[in-house]
């Protein structure tokens, strides 16, 4: 995963965007996952660089904006009975995306 966020702090840093949320993306590639290991992530990032920094807003931000994609797939479709998800873990993903994208806006508007 270092690699990962390593490559994408460079291409932002390439860009010349402001990297100041990277820190934050190990959050955001967990939370599709694991809503408790994104959460662990979280405190983590919160322990390492403070609750106020903006990394730990970012954080944050990220838990909230998102959610455990391949959980509800898991437990709501099995719980009806559907075997055949379809396009709803591309849909779940895109839309993780998405929030991961809006978190990251939300946070430069509201705390840098």
């Amino acid at each position: 995963m270092d690699y990962f966020i390593d490559g994408i702090s460079y291409i932002f840093s390439f860009i010349g965007i402001n990297t100041d949320f990277i820190e934050a993306l190990p959050t955001a590639l967990m939370k599709p996952l694991s809503g408790s290991g994104a959460r662990g992530m979280m405190v983590d990032v919160m322990k390492t660089h403070g609750a106020d920094s903006f990394v730990g807003k970012v954080a944050s931000t990220i838990q909230g904006a998102t959610d455990t994609t391949f959980y509800i797939i898991a437990v709501y479709f099995g719980s009806v009975g559907i075997k055949n998800t379809r396009y709803a873990v591309t849909c779940g993903l895109i839309a993780d995306f998405a929030g991961i994208i809006a978190a990251i806006f939300i946070a430069y508007l509201f705390f840098q």
